[in-house]
Parts: C-alpha cells; structure tokens; sequence
C-alpha cells in the first residue's frame, strides 16, 4: 500500500512524510526538554542520625524501589530546611517542615504533600518534680535545640509568651545528644519536637531519673498556636511494669508536613506520597492507623499533585501501571495530543486530496478525447492522425494509475474511448474506395 501511494501520490506522500518527521521531533523535544522525571532528588532532613535523617533513609530505600536516587541531606532542623526549600536555587527539592514555622506567609514555589503527622514538644527533667510551667526552669541549662531546628523556634515563641526567655540558660543540642547529656546529668532539661517513637523519647520516658513535663495550660496554647493540637500521654504507656509515666501527661504537639519545591516532576511527588503512606499510616499512641499522611496543608498549599492523591489514590495511569511504564505513557498521551489535533483534521482531507487528483487526471483524459471528437467533426477529418492520437490516449490511459476505487470512472471513461473508436472505424468505412 506504501508503495502504491508513493508512485501514485508522492507529494502526498511528502506531506504525511513531513507531518510525522514534525510531530517525532515535538515529542523528542518534549522529552528532552524534561517531560520525563529526574533521577535524582534531594531531600533535606534533620541532623545527621537523629530520628528526621532516619526518616529521610526510609524514604530513600523505597524510592530506590523504583529507580530514583532520593539523596539525603542533613540540616539544623526543619526551619533550616524550609530555608533551604525557599532557596530555587539551593538544590533541595523535598524536605520535612514543622506547621507554624512560616511566619504566616505561604512561602512562594514551595507546595505541600500533606501532613505525616504531630510532634509533641517534649520537655524532659531531672530533678525537678512533675513539671507543670516554664517558669519552673529558671535558672536551669535547658537544650533548647540547634539554630534552624524548629524545637528552638517553638520553645522561644512559648518562652516569650511567658516572658521567660532571659530566665533559662540555653544549650544548642540536636535531640539525640540533649537526651545524652540530660542522662548523664550534664544539663537540668532537654526539649526535642519528635515523634513518640523516636529512640530518645522512649529512653528518656522509660528513665525513672527524668520527669516529662505536663501542659495544664494545653488549651490555651492551642488558642494561641492553632497550628497546636492537644494529646495526652496515659499513665504507663511507655512501660506498664514500671508505670511510666506515672500519671497523665498533657502535651502540645506541631505538625510535621513534607515539602516540595512546586517544580518537583509530579511522578516524583506520587512516589513521595506512595512513600509517605507506608510509612506513616501504622498506628501509634497519638494516631490511628490510615489517619497520616492527611491533606492538612497547614499553613503551606496543598500541590494538585497531592489533591488527585488524597482524592483517588492516583490517576488511573498511576494505580495501573509500573512507574515508569505510566510516566512514559503519561508524557507520550501528552506529546501525542497535540500532534493528532493537526492530523486527525489532515486525514479527514486526504480522502478529499486523494479525489482531487484523480478527478484532474482523468479530465485530462476526457480532454484529450473530447479534442478527437472535435477534429473528427471538421471536413475531411485526418483519419491516420486521429487513429495516431487515440492510440496514444488509449495507453495513456492503460499506464495511468488510478485508486481501485475510482475503477468505476475508468471504465466509463474505456467506454467513451470505445465509442470514439468506433466514430472512428466508421470515418474508414464511408471514406471512398
């Protein structure tokens, strides 16, 4: 067939030629210019093996599942990293962020996944019985968390509340190393914002030594914060044995949202999110199982991304098909889409092209014929020059290629040739002698 339209048509043939050249290079174009997801990704996490690094780890090893290099950063804490996301030209892309860390402003080209869930703001003590106020701090070295760690950024918000931020004797330590020198007795209180199952909370709650503190005035930080909810840590819950905590303990807790720069390919923000939720959807002592991730964007907008996820599971594509399978799939219908807007109508003229030119052609035929016709009305008509030219247009129509389904019109056509034969025949026969 190929071969039939292009001795038949060839500047058809160059048009459809020149369409499909056209429309390969737009879709290599589209996905050179980076339709397709990059392999490589930074995320921006906590101090180097405290439990916000370990976190990132988890997310890498299951993106590594399909193929992208999720590269974890370390950080001061989740201010530092909202910095960093802040920054388009910093290099991070993902990043874990406390709520209320923004200053009030949606921070521009930085969209959110959603919330994974609340941090308490743990106090921890050593000799200081049942905590209940910041004012019972005085005095004391208190870790307060490093420059950039939200820790620091909520406790001296809470402090200047209670008009205490001079009374206290601030120490800089990540979580893990707070907890270390409060064990040792090398500081009277360390603060941490971490998850319950973080390694340092349950070491410091299973210490009959250390006192967490409680929040009374619970509510009234929530009115003040609505970033803020309320928990309550029962009696025993970090050890039944031992019954630690030895009663209720009232805690304040700030949402942990992930982050990304709104650039991120989508296909890396659903592998972020598919992440999200194998981590983050057991149970826990302040969860249900499923509740996180949840499309609590905080003070950050949710990203589409995150809407289709939250709202479907996924685009069909995405819950069907191999990663990469449907990324490509996804890129190509994209690239694609355009191209069959200007073939589709081109197609629907073919047909019409395809018509034109046999109709030129054969008129063409019917010229020449019809000119036979007009020499052999003219007194003595020259008969040998006629039979001469209806020789030549007889096989010019047997060597012109027409379409099968015109094979009617040639064969009406071979029939008023016929004719004209004959007219011809009898000029033979009534010519004299």
């Amino acid at each position: 067939m190929t071969f039939f339209f292009a001795r038949r048509f060839p500047r058809l043939v160059l048009v459809l030629a020149g369409v499909l050249v056209v429309g390969v290079l737009v879709w290599a174009g589209f996905v050179v210019a980076g339709a397709l997801p990059s392999r490589h990704v930074v995320m921006t996490t906590g101090p180097q093996g405290e439990s916000d690094y370990e976190l990132g780890m988890r997310y890498r090893a299951i993106l590594a599942r399909q193929g992208v290099d999720l590269r974890i950063a370390a950080s001061a804490g989740k201010l530092e990293n909202l910095d960093r996301l802040r920054n388009p030209k910093s290099g991070y892309s993902v990043g874990l962020v406390a709520g209320g860390v923004t200053g009030g402003s949606a921070p521009s080209g930085v969209v959110s996944l959603g919330t994974l869930g609340y941090d308490p703001l743990w106090i921890f003590c050593r000799d200081v019985a049942q905590p209940q106020q910041l004012g019972e701090f005085a005095g004391k070295r208190v870790s307060v968390g490093p420059e950039g760690s939200a820790t620091r950024a909520l406790l001296n918000e809470l402090l200047r509340l209670n008009g205490l931020q001079a009374a206290i004797l601030p120490v800089a330590l990540s979580p893990r190393a707070g907890a270390d020198a409060l064990r040792r007795g090398e500081i009277d209180c360390a603060c941490m914002l971490a998850s319950p199952d973080a390694p340092e909370v349950r070491l410091l709650l299973a210490d009959e030594r250390i006192d967490v503190m409680s929040f009374p005035r619970a509510d009234a930080y929530v009115a003040l914060f609505p970033v803020l909810r309320k928990f309550v840590l029962p009696m025993g819950v970090a050890n039944l044995a031992t019954n630690r905590p030895p009663r209720d303990v009232v805690l304040v807790g700030d949402a942990q949202s992930l982050l990304v720069r709104d650039d991120v390919h989508p296909a890396i923000q659903y592998l972020l999110l598919q992440a999200a939720e194998e981590i983050h959807s057991r149970a826990g002592i302040f969860q249900k199982a499923g509740q996180y991730p949840a499309p609590e964007p905080v003070d950050v907008p949710l990203s589409a991304e995150a809407h289709q996820f939250y709202k479907s599971g996924g685009t069909f594509l995405q819950r069907h098909l191999p990663f990469w399978l449907w990324v490509f799939a996804s890129r190509l219908i994209v690239a694609l889409v355009p191209l069959l807007g200007v073939i589709y109508p081109l197609a629907r003229l073919i047909p019409a092209a395809i018509g034109f030119e046999v109709d030129r052609r054969l008129n063409l035929l019917y010229a020449d014929l019809r000119g036979i016709e007009a020499r052999m009305e003219e007194p003595n008509p020259p008969r040998e020059e006629l039979e001469a030219e209806w020789r030549r247009l007889e096989e010019r129509i047997r060597t012109t290629h027409i379409p099968r389904r015109y094979t009617r019109a040639v064969y009406t056509l071979k029939q008023h040739a016929k004719l004209v034969r004959d007219r011809l025949a009898r000029l033979d026969a009534d010519s004299p002698g």
